[in-house]
């Protein structure tokens, strides 16, 4: 064991075991031997040397201890040698084997079972745990294949020993048929302390048929905490690096088509002692008085003790209201709680000395500023606290209404003069002797503010200046200082708005450059000489965008509405207009996708401090912000409200394109489109799906628990259609939700039919025609109802389409178009291609014939290079001339043919137009503005778009047109020339 303190001279080192000290000095001992200050114990035996240690220091200053060191002997007992009794169970029931582990330190371990044999180990899944706190093995749902036998395996990382139980045999027996078991919670994790920063993992764990799911939750909020992992299909909770508001009750809830399940327990979070004020090296005057006090934090609160060179000394705070030199020595505060204890060492010094000033002498030249105030300093080093005397030449100084002698001893002079200027001695003596320094004083012209800076207020992006001039001593230099609200600029760093313009030797104006809102507040200019200092102020007021409003709060919850109330924000300079409440919901796709709420009143005024939020989704997570407006525009947004949930109500969105189809062997499969989750309006909910036989009078109904099912199948053996049944059966179909408020509206009824066979007629008159190199559309003529009832139970119809020589029917792409429709696109085909086409209609109950086969070709694909390009700006800079070459059209080639030219100048528009001929073509455009434009020239043919030349290019200013004509211009150049001369 480790020990080692730093200490001046070096200290010698004991050990303690169990409060009685380890004899190393005067007794040889083979098991102990000490190397420095480290214990070594050769040999350990557990009845000598298990206990509590601490290591002592000392030196002639005092001593210390430190924190304690258990030494414990693991150890892992063997499992008892009796057989274990076999564990029957019926299939789809649930199964529990005990572990019943052996006696062990440390009780941390690894459960794991084992498989018939060694190593097959057990892995765990949806229906089998194993608990890592009691170490039993439990199967929620039981299957013939789990039938063996299975041992318990412990094992222990820190002694490195595993052992394992005898076998228990697993016995299934058949049930036929098998029954369905309500989820039953049998692992329930138990209240349970964590500390602070570190890891914990909650247990949950049901048996039932079919096998539950299990949910976690943090009651009292809406999601789990952000570190937070689930595992082992649902029954492990983990909560990372845990902190104090994840101190709160969790819930896990076992759900299967039975039955609900669940199970709440708290988690509490503590943590070690932690110093917050702790004791430093002191050294005091005897005589003096001292307090010495320690605060830690922690939870539950430490526990706060003392030790003086080793031994107790006592509790809380320790005050000395007279030092003495016994009070000399090594303080230990110690802080401890359940979960560790700290330690924090200081020496305390009383000291005794004569007055000296050879550290800290008067100062021998001082300056004052004529009128203001003067302080001399006179600190010399003396114990205990010495008497001051002060003279100024000859002349002993007494305390009156302008010169005082202060506690310290510093000399203070009010409203100096040049009369003040003189030798000033300052003389110390206490009962161990006196010394005396001398500093010689000179009073200089007082520093004044001769300009000063003033209210301003301007609008945000505008530039101020604020002047700041000063008088000050010529012999003296200054140094102007600028600061927004007591914080002082940096110009350095804040340089793209702030600038101090020194261009004259008294004055520091500051010039603000691109103001922004951040920068109101009250400028203080401060003009400093290394004597004194004057200051004035003003402020800044800017008019802008209003800033946020704060407090936003939620006050009541309803179902679909809340009481939204919030704090107004400043107006920076212009009354404020109204107010907007934004909402994000918990479906938000970004953290920036925030909507416009409904509000009542739906106008905000400028004085309002509260609205009801309307029009929200019932048990949906939300949060609100709201934001201001004036003159100037909308202000930012507060900072968003705490996330609530509103209340659950009774769903009154139905699913919708409920639908469905008959299938083969009696089955009866009915589809819809779910409903989105923001209209679930509350937990466990679910779909009712009803159908019945379109003559009868009594609904068949099924309930569905999973909200994202999108279909249900019936199997019924009399659906079942017979050789000589040609009718075609029709059913009523609707669907409803419902949560745990209650039950929704249903949706439309819907007629689905029963088909005898797969369609008999095929689709006709297929036609199809090419859009582009890689796009085709394609008609046809549905099948009809010729009285036989064909149409009613087509679905729809499937198009296949695939090149005629170079792919297989097998292989071609296929779209599925709804009954109602008899056309569509045909797309990711390749250019200059010959395709084949064929439709088929189809139901539940297959595909019909085929049509006969439509061919096409696709056009050839357009050019892959882009026109080039060139342009010229004018010399007037108010006209850009665009030349551009056409791509030549091969005949013979496998490209498509051009048919006109599109050219975009960004902020003119398109210019759009047939171009058939070859070779070069212009354009001219007007350049209104000096700035960045960007030119583009792309080639449209018949197979589509080709690629696009782009240009980024510079206006130019504008120059004034010449109006003189050619002669004049000449004669003036002339004239121009020979006056140069």
């Amino acid at each position: 064991m480790n020990c080692r303190a730093r200490a001046n001279p070096a200290p010698t080192y004991r050990w303690r075991r169990d409060n009685w000290e380890i004899k190393l000095m005067e007794l040889p001992n083979e098991h102990y031997s000490l190397v420095g200050g480290n214990l070594i114990i050769n040999n350990p035996e557990e009845k000598k040397h298990a206990g509590t240690y601490v290591c002592v220091a000392k030196n002639v200053y005092g001593t210390v201890i430190s924190k304690e060191a258990k030494v414990k002997f693991g150890y892992l007992e063997e499992f008892p040698d009796e057989e274990r009794d076999p564990v029957t169970v019926k299939e789809g029931q649930g199964a529990v084997l005990l572990c019943a582990p052996p006696k062990r330190w440390p009780t941390e371990v690894t459960f794991r079972w084992i498989y018939n044999e060694f190593p097959v180990f057990l892995h765990p899944d949806k229906r089998r745990f194993v608990s890592q706190s009691t170490g039993n093995l439990y199967i929620s749902k039981v299957e013939a294949s789990d039938a063996g036998n299975y041992s318990c395996y412990v094992f222990n990382p820190q002694i490195g020993k595993g052992v394992y139980s005898k076998f228990i045999p697993l016995i299934s027996t058949e049930e036929t048929p098998e029954k369905r078991y309500k989820a039953d919670l049998v692992v329930k994790f138990p209240d349970t302390t964590a500390m602070l920063n570190y890891n914990v993992t909650l247990e949950c764990f049901a048996l039932g048929n079919p096998a539950p799911h299990i949910v976690w939750r943090k009651i009292g909020a809406t999601d789990l905490p952000a570190s937070a992992q689930v595992s082992m299909s649902g029954a492990l909770l983990h909560l990372y690096n845990v902190q104090y508001e994840d101190s709160a009750g969790y819930e896990c809830e076992a759900i299967n088509q039975k039955w609900q399940d669940w199970h709440q327990a708290w988690l509490y979070v503590e943590a070690a002692p932690e110093w917050a004020v702790t004791i430093n090296n002191t050294q005091k005057d005897v005589g003096s008085e001292h307090t010495m006090s320690c605060v830690a934090n922690g939870k539950p609160g430490p526990y706060i003790r003392w030790l003086k060179d080793g031994y107790s000394y006592g509790k809380g705070e320790l005050k000395f209201s007279s030092l003495t030199f016994e009070d000399s020595g090594m303080y230990q505060c110690i802080a401890e709680n359940y979960w560790g204890i700290i330690y924090a060492s200081a020496e305390l010094r009383v000291i005794a000395c004569a007055p000296t000033f050879e550290l800290n002498p008067v100062k021998k030249y001082l300056l004052g500023a004529n009128n203001g105030r003067v302080v001399i300093e006179c600190k010399p080093r003396a114990a205990p606290r010495p008497r001051f005397t002060w003279t100024k030449g000859k002349e002993v100084l007494f305390n009156n209404s302008r010169i005082s002698i202060m506690f310290d001893g510093s000399l203070e002079i009010l409203n100096a003069t040049r009369n003040d200027e003189g030798v000033y001695t300052c003389l110390a003596e206490n009962d161990r002797g006196k010394a005396n320094s001398t500093g010689t004083l000179t009073i200089t012209e007082a520093t004044q503010i001769t300009v000063a800076p003033e209210d301003t207020q301007v609008m945000v992006g505008e530039e101020v200046h604020l002047q700041c001039q000063a008088s000050f001593d010529p012999s003296l230099d200054i140094t102007f200082i600028w600061s927004l609200d007591f914080r002082v600029i940096d110009f350095y760093l804040e340089w793209k708005h702030y600038e101090r313009i020194m261009d004259r030797e008294d004055s520091g104006e500051l010039k603000i450059m691109n103001v922004q809102l951040r920068h109101e507040g009250r400028y203080t200019c401060t003009a400093q000489t290394v004597v004194d200092n004057v200051t004035a102020s003003a402020d800044l007021k800017i008019k802008g965008l209003p800033a946020p409003p704060g407090g936003v709060r939620v006050e009541e919850i309803r179902d679909t509405s809340v009481k939204l109330v919030w704090n107004r924000g400043a107006d920076h300079g212009s009354p404020i207009l109204g107010y907007t409440i934004q909402t994000r919901d918990f479906y938000a796709l970004t953290e920036v996708d925030w909507r416009d709420a409904s509000t009542s009143p739906t106008a905000l005024d400028r004085m309002s401090v509260m609205a009801d939020v309307v029009d929200l989704y019932p048990w949906m997570e939300y949060e609100f912000r709201v934001y201001a407006t004036n003159e100037f525009g909308d202000g930012e947004a507060s900072i968003p409200s705490m996330k609530i949930k509103t209340w659950d109500a009774v769903p009154v969105v139905a699913p919708t394109n409920v639908g469905g189809y008959g299938g083969k062997d009696g089955e009866l499969i009915i589809t819809w489109t779910p409903v989105q989750p923001q209209y679930f309006y509350g937990k466990k909910f679910g779909y009712v799906v009803a159908f019945k036989p379109h003559d009868d009078v009594d609904w068949w109904y099924e309930t569905i628990s999973d909200p994202e099912t999108r279909r249900y199948v019936h199997r019924d053996a009399s659906f079942r259609v017979k050789s000589n049944d040609f009718q075609v059966r029709e059913f009523q179909v609707k669907v409803k939700t419902f949560n745990s408020k209650g039950d929704g509206p249903y949706s439309l009824s819907t007629t689905i039919y029963y088909p005898r066979d797969v369609p008999s007629e095929s689709p006709t008159d297929v036609y199809s025609r090419p859009v582009s190199s890689h796009e085709a559309l394609v008609w046809w003529i549905p099948v009809m109802d010729t009285g036989t009832g064909l149409q009613q139970y087509i679905d729809g119809y499937q198009v296949k389409y695939w090149r005629k020589y170079d792919d297989t029917e097998p292989g071609a792409n296929r779209i599925f178009v709804p009954a109602s429709m008899n056309q569509t696109r045909l797309e990711n085909m390749l250019p200059d291609s010959h395709y084949l086409i064929e439709v088929r209609a189809y139901n539940g109950a297959g595909v019909g014939p085929p049509s006969e086969h439509c061919e096409m070709f696709t056009k050839r694909a357009p050019p892959s290079v882009a026109p080039q390009m060139w342009r010229y700006i004018s010399y007037s800079g108010k006209w850009l001339y665009v030349w551009w070459h056409h791509i030549s059209y091969d005949w013979f080639g496998n490209e498509s043919f051009p048919l006109y030219y599109k050219v975009m100048f960004r902020k003119t528009g398109y210019i759009t137009g047939p171009i058939y001929m070859t070779g070069w073509h212009f354009i001219d455009f007007p350049m209104p503005q000096v700035g960045d434009y960007e030119l583009e020239v792309r080639g449209r043919y018949e197979g589509g778009d080709g690629p696009i030349r782009k240009i980024r290019l510079q206006g130019k200013a504008s120059f004034l047109r010449p109006t003189l004509s050619l002669a004049a211009m000449l004669l003036l150049a002339l004239c121009i020339v020979g006056l140069g001369i």
